[in-house]
């Protein structure tokens, strides 16, 4: 694991510690639980921060996703979609696939931040990204988070 993405777990958990539970995970186009705790102290706005969990490996023996097409993929579907700024982290990741077997691969996490009430407005890019990778790689699913936030910029 790289060290920005341990920096960025010790950080969650110490959420976890200090506030209690501050995130929803999103499925479909459900928006987060008005009875979930927010963060009340801190600078700046009400946001939430999504994160979006990209693998790498493919099916069937095919090799990995290189590095370059998946900036390709960022710079033509993500990048128009969220032209104010996301952060890109690359990363090892495993997950359980439907078969059973534990697969492990080089993955990449992207966080986009936007101000909390404009969730509705979003959320279709975001689950059009994730639908799109798959089909475009043949893969079972790009994990997603939504988390509560705090943001000044």
């Amino acid at each position: 694991m790289s060290t920005p993405v341990a920096a960025a777990l010790v950080a969650v958990a110490l959420l976890f510690v200090t506030q209690g539970p501050t995130s929803d995970v999103a499925y479909g186009t459900a928006a987060p639980s008005a009875s979930t705790s927010r963060p009340t102290q801190g600078h700046g706005s009400p946001y939430i921060a999504t994160h979006l969990y990209f693998g790498s490996g493919r099916h069937g023996g095919q090799p990995p996703i290189p590095d370059d097409e998946f900036m390709k993929f960022v710079a033509d579907v993500i990048t128009p979609r969220f032209p104010s700024g996301l952060t890109i982290q690359e990363g090892r990741g495993q997950w359980r696939a439907k078969d059973g077997n534990i697969n492990r691969e080089r993955s990449y996490e992207l966080t986009v931040l936007y101000p909390a009430g404009e969730f509705r407005v979003h959320d279709p890019a975001i689950e059009y990204i994730r639908h799109l990778y798959c089909t475009k790689y043949a893969l079972e699913s790009v994990g997603r988070a939504d988390v509560w936030a705090q943001a000044s910029f």
